[in-house]
């Protein structure tokens, strides 16, 4: 029988063996035949990774070579920097359930942290790969680059541990089981985990072996306790709705949720962290349930069924309408990821993925409840040379769209106003509207459109947005992909000056960049470039644009206060606090 054999940096396994070990060639040795960092980038690749995101360094030299080895299975994907290998990762993930990212030890890893701590905030399971210095030096206590200068090697995984579920620094003793704890916490909490290597031990043979961890399975006497109770619910409620959510998103639900509203016959909303988490095409959805803000006759509905279905949603500042949602908990029958809720009562070990599964077939559909349908954000306005007005531009996005998309909106108003809009059969929209970090978007969609290259990604940020993190344009070009990217310029922080004392001050002011000449100084040759400033060269543009055949960048040009409604609302409030 054939046996693989594994080099790491080109230095034969055998060259590396330990004075008197077994050989790793022996039936009856406890070495296996791979590397700390080969045996958990092999399991990764068994659970389904294809793609690496990260920036190189010395430290992490071991790990870089190893993910790019040809027979690795992964794709490196390397970015201009390690905070939007991070953003770039959530994107990657939000579409296929998990990614990796990979950095260097100390100022690599503490760039990546702002976008491994949103993850976590948004349940977005990222196994964070980190090549260290070698226990020799760490030992010694050596003052080494990349370090505080104080011999201390451990400060910058402990900064980590508030932002991740679980962490290993990983050694040939530890690497088979801790690979398997990691995997088991990253897919059971859905976050993301550390992975700490030091550059000597990842090129060292694995001792020992361990099974894979399966996921958590319901308590039986728990699950059909909590099956009775919500049946029980529904069946004697004479309204009800459901409101699915992100955390059911990120566990890869959407089919089991699809289920009980065909069963059922209930109609559901999303808040606005949820937003596609079911088609929106489908006649059921009632729109986006935002507390007091928006969509009154939504808020109406919701709040007046006799029960409300709530599976995995987060009642974030954002979600609830900034607190206004009222939701009465003796309504409320909540899926929780490990448990289920029912008129404050908690039934313990039901897992979400269980009940779903064993409730679909047990619901009878009863009469349809009407319940008002959302509509399209308005009719188009303007044409010609007239200005681009909220009116003009969100209607039309919205009509831009098409079946299948990945929409990736960054936060700020763009985002709050697209957000609105209904979006077609299949199409998914991605904002990150709890962690709200701006420039997430750009990044994000470029790992969104290699987790799903068979889709259209169209991406749409604010100018300020942009420049945080624009650097990724090159990636796009640079692999072949042919996104939609739309700019709103709108001459600085729109949303800040929404929401502050003083909407002039100077901290919201940006440079203005030339957008429009972007994508051929970052090496997109070919694409389809435009600045535009009225209805007519924007309706051009989008008509360009919708081809496909190349990449499109769009800089839309538009008043400095030129916002939907949502923005311009919470700025009433903002002035009418800021009065009193």
């Amino acid at each position: 029988m054939s046996r693989l054999r594994f080099r790491s940096a080109g230095v034969p396994l055998a060259s590396r063996r330990r004075k008197g070990a077994t050989s790793p060639d022996s039936a009856e040795s406890p070495f296996m035949s791979q590397t700390v960092i080969q045996h958990v980038l092999r399991r990764l690749t068994e659970i389904g990774l294809t793609d690496v995101f990260g920036v190189p360094g010395d430290f992490a030299f071991p790990v870089n070579d190893a993910i790019c080895a040809p027979d690795s299975g992964l794709r490196w994907i390397g970015t201009a920097n390690e905070l939007n290998a991070g953003y770039a990762a959530d994107g990657y993930a939000r579409v296929r359930g998990f990614s990796a990212v990979c950095t260097t030890y100390g100022v690599g890893e503490l760039a990546a942290l702002a976008a491994i701590a949103g993850a976590y905030a948004e349940h977005v399971p990222l196994f964070h790969l980190v090549g260290m210095p070698n226990m020799a030096v760490q030992a010694s206590h050596s003052l080494m680059h990349h370090t505080l200068g104080n011999g201390e090697f451990n400060l910058f995984h402990q900064m980590s541990q508030p932002v991740v579920c679980a962490s290993a620094i990983f050694t040939p003793q530890n690497a088979a089981y801790e690979t398997e704890r990691l995997i088991a916490e990253a897919l059971m909490h859905r976050r993301p985990v550390y992975m700490g290597f030091p550059a000597d031990y990842a090129s060292q043979p694995v001792l020992g072996q361990a099974s894979p961890i399966p996921a958590p399975r319901s308590d039986p006497a728990a699950l059909e306790a909590a099956l009775v109770a919500v049946l029980a619910e529904l069946g004697a409620a004479k309204s009800a709705c459901i409101l699915p959510g992100t955390l059911a998103a990120r566990l890869g639900l959407q089919s089991a949720i699809q289920a009980i509203v065909d069963a059922s016959g209930l109609p559901f909303a999303t808040m606005f962290m949820d937003k596609t988490m079911l088609d929106e095409s489908q006649p059921g959805y009632l729109g986006i349930y935002i507390g007091k803000l928006m969509n009154e006759a939504v808020r109406v509905f919701v709040e007046g069924c006799d029960r409300i279905l709530t599976i995995g949603t987060m009642m974030t500042d954002f979600n609830s309408g900034f607190f206004t949602a009222r939701l009465d908990p003796e309504r409320v029958i909540a899926i929780h990821h490990h448990h289920v809720t029912v008129r404050g009562h908690v039934i313990a070990n039901v897992e979400m993925a269980d009940i779903l599964a064993a409730l679909a077939p047990r619901l009878t559909r009863g009469r349809r409840i009407s319940a008002p349908a959302p509509e399209l954000l308005g009719d188009i306005e303007g044409e010609g040379d007239a200005p681009i007005t909220a009116a003009a531009l969100y209607p039309r996005w919205e009509r831009f769209l098409r079946e299948g998309d990945i929409v990736v909106a960054d936060t700020g108003t763009v985002s709050m106003g697209l957000g609105f809009a209904r979006m077609p059969k299949g199409a998914t929209f991605y904002n990150q509207s709890l962690w709200g970090a701006i420039g997430w978007a750009t990044p994000a969609a470029l790992g969104a459109a290699l987790a799903a290259p068979e889709r259209r990604t169209v991406l749409v940020t604010g100018e300020g947005a942009h420049q945080f993190t624009v650097q990724e344009l090159g990636q796009f070009g640079r692999l072949g992909l042919k996104p939609v990217i739309f700019v709103l310029n709108n001459d600085g922080y729109l949303i800040e000056r929404l929401l502050c004392r003083d909407p002039a001050i100077s901290y919201n002011d940006i440079a203005q960049w030339k957008y429009a000449q972007l994508p051929e100084a970052f090496g997109c040759e070919g694409w389809f470039s435009a600045r535009v400033t009225t209805c007519g060269e924007l309706d051009a543009a989008m008509e360009r644009a919708a081809r496909g055949d190349v990449g499109a960048y769009i800089e839309i040009v538009t008043d400095a206060y030129m916002a939907p409604e949502l923005p311009q609302r919470m700025h009433e409030n903002v002035a009418k606090m800021y009065k009193q």
